[in-house]
């Protein structure tokens, strides 16, 4: 019986490709270190799965195409649902249930631009 197989080999190979060897590292102003302990501590998470976790939802975010944060994306659907909403009721026009959908698909179809707009011009 061999020790070492061909087969063993391939999946001892596969499974070191998931370890955590490589480091990832940025210096802090003393502020901005206190603060991120504090972030860690609030969140009950040590501070380096926090590091990790926060690097890996920014790649998703890249990585799916999204920019902007999720929240800012919400925010400006609301704002424009509001925006598109009020205007007619407010000069004292009705509004349809097909408009009223029709706005929504809109709103659907703008809001992440529309973010990723505003988080370019930050930039």
């Amino acid at each position: 019986m061999r020790l070492l197989d061909e087969h063993k080999l391939a999946e001892k190979a596969v499974k070191r490709q998931k370890y955590r060897l490589t480091n990832v590292c940025a210096k802090l102003s003393r502020q901005e270190a206190d603060e991120f302990n504090a972030l860690a501590d609030r969140l009950d998470v040590p501070r380096g799965e926090l590091i990790r976790r926060l690097i890996l939802d920014e790649l998703t975010r890249q990585q799916n195409g999204v920019s902007a944060d999720p929240v800012l994306i919400e925010v400006v659907g609301i704002q424009l649902l509001l925006m598109n909403i009020l205007k007619p009721l407010a000069t004292g026009h009705s509004l349809t249930a097909a408009a009223f959908d029709n706005i929504v698909a809109e709103v659907h179809k703008l809001k992440k631009i529309i973010a990723r707009k505003l988080t370019q011009e930050e930039k």
